[in-house]
């Protein structure tokens, strides 16, 4: 039996599409005030009336590009009083650009990449975790991969960003040892999200043979997980899921319809 959430404090990164705005209308229908951010106000916008239906109680959504470090400082730090008590922090926002060898890939995508999945990462929870340690009390849902867990060919930056992602789950974890609040990562599969149109750069026919023939996890799927980490007693601490669709084993192997 998971404890309420009702009233609780939800801030996610990347909320406006995919694994995202499914976490947000996952905790929005457990009753959650909804702080949502993205690089795109005007579809987190267009969201929170769906979003209240739902059952948020209050949603408060702005601008933010998470490799900005002094964005992130300024927008965070400065948040309306009734929006700075933080109960759960989601940092989903990441990509992945290209899928190339590691000696011909494009520099301009690794520094996209690495800067949003592990320096953005970084830049949000040092801005919200410190208020979660003063009040004892707190959850931090990073988004990684099973990626993180194997690196595949051709994605070595990216699997390089999620495998980090994973040692930082864990050393925040250690350090946050003692202060009751608790770190998960949550490390999907293959989802059929816009993931692979961003990282084929808009080519939407390369993206959709990622899921040819296959039935892939849904944003539903991943958000139904991290509520249900956030839903458990406080003395049980989720520390990591590993989701696949059925059809996945690994990243490599993937039976396909014929």
């Amino acid at each position: 039996m998971g404890v309420s959430l009702q009233g609780k404090t939800v801030l996610i990164t990347g909320a406006s599409a995919g694994i995202g705005a499914a976490t947000a209308l996952c905790f929005a229908q457990q009753g959650c005030r909804l702080l949502l951010c993205s690089r795109r106000l005007e579809v987190l916008r267009q969201q929170e009336a769906d979003l209240r239906n739902a059952g948020a109680p209050a949603v408060f959504s702005f601008e933010l590009n998470v490799r900005v470090r002094d964005d992130v400082q300024g927008v965070l730090g400065t948040l309306p009083s009734d929006w700075q008590e933080i109960d759960v922090l989601v940092n989903n926002a990441g990509l992945s650009r290209g899928l190339t060898k590691l000696w011909e890939d494009n520099v301009d995508d690794w520094e996209e990449v690495i800067d949003t999945n592990v320096k953005g990462l970084l830049y949000v929870t040092r801005a919200v975790v410190p208020g979660m340690v003063q009040r004892k009390r707190g959850h931090v849902i990073n988004l990684g991969s099973i990626a993180g867990h194997m690196a595949y060919a051709n994605g070595a930056v990216y699997c390089a960003t999620k495998a980090a992602e994973r040692f930082l789950s864990d050393g925040l974890r250690i350090d946050l040892n003692g202060t009751a609040v608790r770190v998960t990562s949550i490390d999907p599969g293959m989802v059929e999200t816009g993931f692979s149109k961003v990282r084929f750069h808009g080519d939407e026919e390369r993206a959709a043979k990622t899921y040819a023939n296959v039935d892939p996890l849904q944003a539903e799927d991943i958000a139904d997980a991290i509520v249900w980490a956030a839903t458990r007693p406080a003395h049980v601490s989720i520390q990591s899921v590993v989701l696949t669709p059925t059809a996945q084993a690994n990243p490599f192997v993937i039976t396909r319809r014929t």
